[in-house]
């Protein structure tokens, strides 16, 4: 539960552009091919750049912000991954939003597989707090 309005948490993680400012590992965003599909959403594509102490990669994602829902959802385009979608679902709350983020993926390395799968719950835990302390500068304690 964060103490924010669902269209501020929306607007925070549709703005890929930005992820490179706050999320470390990422450290390039290039986006391309925006689409307004009406009623509020749209769509556009983002190839990522990451870098971990052992691992530097892209991968290119098509993200599909409809803010009526409000909902993002992710899906795979290329990259190392043999699968990969999130979805990210915005509910108000009497305390603020609550926030469900889903993810499915797959390494198409069994290496990186193995030394990435033990560590994802950890990984997820820090993505989040990436965008907590986001929302905090942007919106206030």
């Amino acid at each position: 539960m964060l103490p924010y309005t669902p269209e501020q948490l929306f607007a925070l993680v549709g703005d890929v552009e930005r992820y490179p400012d706050f999320v470390p590992w990422i450290t390039s965003m290039r986006t391309w091919n925006a689409r307004d599909l009406g009623d509020g959403a749209t769509t556009l594509d983002a190839e990522a750049g990451v870098g971990f102490s052992f691992l530097k990669e892209r991968f290119a994602t098509r993200v599909r912000r409809d803010a009526a829902a409000p909902r993002i959802d992710v899906s795979l385009l290329s990259g190392p991954f043999r699968k990969l979608t999130n979805s990210w679902a915005f509910f108000e709350d009497d305390a603020g939003t609550r926030i469900e983020f889903d993810i499915d993926f797959q390494f198409k390395s069994r290496l990186l597989e193995g030394l990435l799968a033990a560590n994802f719950h950890h990984a997820v835990d820090k993505l989040m707090a990436c965008f907590e302390a986001r929302a905090r500068a942007l919106y206030g304690a």
